[in-house]
């Protein structure tokens, strides 16, 4: 699943952006991807696995609700919808 958030521009500045990407790796546990940044600029990448679903679903619906508080807008979200989401 891949959830993807940006914010308004800044005056003068590029929009920040939100990946959250959560994948499931070969032995069974599920990746949480998390890149940030502005947009043609530098990027940060953050990387937490859990060991099942529902955990990992929690946390990207966890990351996603923070930054929507902070401002960001959905503007995509690609693969299964997980329980709860928008």
């Amino acid at each position: 699943m891949r959830i993807f958030l940006q914010a308004p521009p800044t005056a003068g500045g590029a929009p920040r952006y939100c990946h959250l990407i959560l994948q499931q790796d070969l032995l069974g546990s599920w990746t949480l991807l998390r890149e940030t940044g502005q947009q043609g600029g530098r990027a940060a990448l953050k990387r937490e696995v859990y060991l099942d679903l529902d955990s990992a679903q929690s946390a990207l619906l966890a990351a996603r609700d923070q930054h929507v508080r902070r401002g960001f807008r959905v503007m995509f979200v690609e693969g299964a919808e997980p329980p709860g989401g928008h």
